[in-house]
C-alpha cells in the first residue's frame, strides 16, 4: 500500500501563508507610496502656484466716484458718475440719488458715461439745495454677480439726513429669494452631474443598463431637474439682482432684462440645449435599450463521418465563421455607441459652457485658459458623481465586477482631471496663502477640499470592496435577471384575512426577489461604500455653489488693501485715514482727474498740515501733474469738514506761492476725523473734488 503524501508536501510553494500575506502587504505598500507621492506632487504644485500668484479681478469693485464720497462741493453737480474696476451691467434703477429727506432727485435711467462699460452715470435735477445727499448704487459685474453699496456727498455744507447709508450698503438679496436662487443653482449642478454622468456610465461601462427601468428613471430625473432648476434660476435672477421679493419672479420685464445679460443668454442657451438633450436621451434608450439580438448559433456537426484532419479543418472554419457572424451582429451597437458618445460629449461641453461662460472663469486673468479648464472640471465632476449614482443602481441590479472595473478606471481619470483643474482654479481664485483663512472664498475652498479628501478616502474603501468582489468568482459574475413565478392562488382573493396577508407578503417578496438576488454580502458592502461617497458628493455640490457666489480671495484682498470708508458701499475703496501726532507735520496725497484733455487735468494734490493739531495750522497745497512737475489751474479751493460734529466746510484762504503752489492757515477747533477736500478746475468745464480723511488728536 502506497504511503499517503504528507499534507504539507501537497501545498504549492506560493500558497504558503506567509508568502500570500507578504504579497498582499507589498501591494498595499506600493499603492500607499503611489498615493502619498501623488498627493505630495499636487501639494508642491499648489504651493508653487500660490507663491507666484499675481493680481487679478472678478467681482466688480467701485474705484472712484464724482462727486467723491464724503466730499463737499460748492455748487450742485449736474450728474453723479461711478467708475468700477470692470465692465458692469446696469438697470433702470442701478443708481439712485436721495436728498436729505429721502426724496429721489435723480433723473433715472443711468447709463455708461461716454460709452465706457466700467462706468455708470445718472443725471440730477436742477436747483438742488445745500445739504447731504445719498447715492445708492447696484450693478451686475462681468462674472454675473450683483454688487452694490452707498455713499454720501454734500452741497455747500453737510447736513442731517434721514437716509441711512448702512441700510443701503451691500448687494444683499431678499432672504427668501437668495435661498431659492442658491437652491436652484445647487439643483442645476446636481442635475447636470446626474444627466451627463449616467449617460456616460451607460455608454462606457454598462450599455445593457439602458434597458433597465431604474437607469431610465435616473436619466429622466436629471433632465427634468435641470430643466426646472434652469427656469427657476431665470425667473429668480431679476429679484435676486435688485433685492426685491419673490413676488417679482413672474415680472416679465425683469425676465426680459435678465435675458439681455450674459447670464440670461447662458440660461436661454441651456434651455435650447436641453431640448437637444431630450432627443439624445430618446436615441440612447432606443438604440441601446433594445433586447440584444441572439448570437448566431454554432454550426451543427457534419452528418457523415470524416477523418480527424477534416474534422479539425471544419471546426476551425466554423469557429472563424461564427466569430465573424458574432462581430457583425455586434457592429450596429458599437457604431451606435460611438455616435451617441460623440453627440453626448458635444452636448456635455456645450452645457458646461453655460456655467463657465457666465461665472468666475469668464473674467480675470488667463480667461483663454480658465474657460476650457472650467469645462473640463465640470465634465470630470459629472463623470465621477453621476457615475456613483449609476453604480448604486447597477449594483442593485446585480452587475458583474467587469462593469465596476470599467467605472473604477473612469473615476480615477476623473479624479486626476479634477485635481489638476482644481489646483489651477484655486491658484487663480485665491492669489496667496493668506486668502485661505482670511477670506470667505478661502474658507469655503478649505471646506470643499476637506469633503473631497473624505470622498477619496471612501473611494479607497470602495476599491478594497471591489478587490474582494474580484476574488470571489461566484459573486463577480453578473446576476441574471430571473422571473419569479406568481405564488400559488395569489390571483384568487381569499376571504380569510390571515391567508390574504400571507398572499400579500408573497407578492411583495416576488416583486423584490429579482433585485435582492444581486445583493450578496460583498456587493452590499460595496454599495454602502458608494452610497456614503455619493452623500459626501452632495455636500461638495452645495459648497461649490457657495463658492461661485463668493468673491474670489484675490478680489477680497484687493478691496482690503485699498481700504474702505464707513460711507462706501460694497467694494467702494478709499484711501486710509492717517493718524496725526500733535506738533508734527502731516502730508496728505489726493490723486485727481477732472476728465479733461489739458495737461493739468490729471495729477496729485498734496496737502501739508503743520503742526497737525487743534487750533491754527499752516497749510501748504501743491499740484503736480502725472510727470511730477508743478501744474497751474484756473481755480482751486481748499476746505476742511468734521462730519461727526456737523462742522464745516471751513474754507482756507490760499495765497499763491508759484506755479502749482499755495499756502494758507486753517483753523481746526476740535479733535476728530476730519475730511480735507480740494476742488480743482482744470478748464472752463472740467472739475473734480478729491477728498481724504485724517485724524486730529
Amino acid at each position: 500500500m502506497e504511503k499517503a503524501a504528507h499534507p504539507r508536501s501537497a501545498r504549492p510553494r506560493d500558497a504558503r501563508p506567509g508568502s500570500t500575506r507578504r504579497r498582499i502587504d507589498r501591494r498595499r505598500s506600493d499603492r500607499s507610496r503611489r498615493a502619498v507621492g501623488l498627493l505630495g506632487v499636487l501639494g508642491a504644485l499648489l504651493a508653487l502656484m500660490l507663491a507666484g500668484a499675481g493680481p487679478a479681478s472678478a467681482h466688480a469693485t467701485l474705484d472712484s466716484t464724482d462727486p467723491a464720497q464724503n466730499s463737499v462741493v460748492a455748487t450742485a453737480p449736474q450728474a453723479v458718475t461711478l467708475t468700477f474696476s470692470e465692465t458692469v451691467s446696469l438697470s433702470s434703477d442701478s443708481v439712485r440719488v436721495l436728498d436729505p429727506d429721502g426724496r429721489p432727485v435723480d433723473t433715472g435711467n443711468p447709463a455708461h458715461a461716454d460709452g465706457k462699460g466700467d462706468t455708470a452715470r445718472v443725471g440730477l435735477n436742477s436747483g438742488l439745495a445745500n445739504g447731504t445727499y445719498t447715492v445708492a448704487w447696484r450693478a451686475v459685474s462681468e462674472d454675473s454677480h450683483p454688487v452694490g453699496g452707498a455713499f454720501t456727498f454734500s452741497i455747500g455744507a453737510p447736513s442731517d439726513t434721514s437716509v441711512s447709508t448702512t441700510a443701503l450698503q451691500g448687494a444683499e438679496a431678499d432672504t427668501v429669494v437668495a435661498a431659492l436662487y442658491g437652491t436652484g443653482r445647487t439643483v442645476a449642478y446636481a442635475a447636470f452631474a446626474l444627466l451627463a454622468g449616467v449617460a456616460a456610465f451607460v455608454l462606457v461601462c454598462w450599455p445593457a443598463g439602458a434597458a433597465r427601468r431604474p437607469v431610465q428613471r435616473l436619466l429622466m430625473t436629471g433632465w427634468t431637474a435641470l430643466l426646472v432648476s434652469t427656469v427657476a434660476v431665470l425667473m429668480l435672477r431679476g429679484p435676486y439682482e435688485r433685492g426685491t421679493g419673490v413676488g417679482q419672479a413672474l415680472d416679465l420685464s425683469l425676465v426680459r432684462a435678465t435675458l439681455d445679460e450674459r447670464i440670461g443668454t447662458a440660461l436661454a442657451a441651456r434651455l435650447l440645449l436641453l431640448a437637444a438633450a431630450g432627443i439624445f436621451l430618446s436615441l440612447l434608450v432606443g438604440q441601446l435599450g433594445q433586447p440584444p439580438k441572439p448570437a448566431p448559433a454554432a454550426p451543427a456537426a457534419p452528418a457523415a463521418p470524416a477523418t480527424p484532419a477534416e474534422d479539425e479543418d471544419t471546426d476551425a472554419e466554423a469557429a472563424e465563421l461564427h466569430a465573424l457572424e458574432q462581430r457583425a451582429a455586434e457592429r450596429p451597437q458599437r457604431e451606435a455607441r460611438l455616435g451617441l458618445g460623440v453627440a453626448g460629449l458635444v452636448l456635455s461641453v456645450a452645457l458646461s459652457a453655460t456655467w463657465v461662460g457666465a461665472d468666475h472663469a469668464s473674467v480675470g486673468i488667463q480667461v483663454w485658459l480658465a474657460l476650457p479648464l472650467g469645462i473640463l472640471h465640470l465634465i470630470a465632476m459629472a463623470l465621477w458623481l453621476g457615475g456613483l449614482a449609476s453604480l448604486l443602481v447597477a449594483l442593485r441590479e446585480g452587475v458583474g465586477a467587469e462593469v465596476v472595473d470599467r467605472f473604477s478606471k473612469v473615476a480615477f481619470g476623473s479624479v486626476a482631471v479634477l485635481a489638476a483643474t482644481g489646483i489651477y482654479q484655486s491658484w487663480r481664485g485665491l492669489g496667496g496663502w493668506g486668502a485661505l483663512t482670511g477670506t470667505e472664498y478661502g474658507k469655503l475652498l478649505l471646506v470643499k477640499s476637506g469633503c473631497v479628501v473624505v470622498m477619496l478616502g471612501v473611494a479607497w474603501t470602495s476599491r478594497s470592496w471591489l478587490a474582494r468582489l474580484r476574488s470571489a468568482p461566484a459573486e463577480a459574475a453578473e446576476v441574471e435577471r430571473a422571473e419569479v413565478p406568481e405564488p400559488v392562488a395569489a390571483a384568487v382573493r381569499s376571504e380569510d384575512p390571515v391567508r390574504q396577508a400571507q398572499l400579500e407578503r408573497q407578492r411583495a417578496a416576488a416583486a423584490s426577489a429579482g433585485r435582492e438576488r444581486g445583493l450578496t454580502p460583498t456587493r452590499a458592502g460595496l454599495r454602502r461604500s458608494v452610497l456614503v461617497e455619493a452623500l459626501v458628493a452632495v455636500a461638495v455640490l452645495v459648497v461649490t455653489t457657495m463658492l461661485t457666489n463668493s468673491p474670489p480671495g484675490r478680489v477680497a484682498g484687493e478691496v482690503r488693501a485699498a481700504g474702505t470708508t464707513s460711507g462706501a458701499g460694497s467694494g467702494a475703496a478709499a484711501p486710509a485715514s492717517p493718524r496725526t501726532e500733535p506738533g508734527r507735520t502731516v502730508e496728505l496725497k489726493l490723486p485727481y482727474d477732472t476728465k479733461g484733455r489739458t495737461p493739468n487735468a490729471k495729477g496729485t494734490a498734496t496737502v501739508t498740515l503743520n503742526p497737525a493739531a487743534t487750533g491754527p495750522n499752516e497749510v501748504a497745497l501743491a499740484l503736480d501733474g502725472t510727470d511730477g512737475k508743478p501744474v497751474d489751474v484756473p481755480e482751486v479751493q481748499l476746505a476742511f469738514t468734521l462730519p461727526d460734529r456737523d462742522l464745516g466746510p471751513l474754507p482756507v484762504a490760499l495765497t499763491p506761492k508759484g506755479t502749482g503752489r499755495w499756502s494758507g492757515t486753517a483753523q481746526l477747533p476740535l479733535a476728530g476725523t476730519w475730511v480735507v477736500s480740494v476742488q480743482i478746475r482744470s478748464s472752463d468745464i472740467d472739475q473734480t473734488t478729491p477728498t481724504q480723511q485724517f485724524k486730529i488728536g
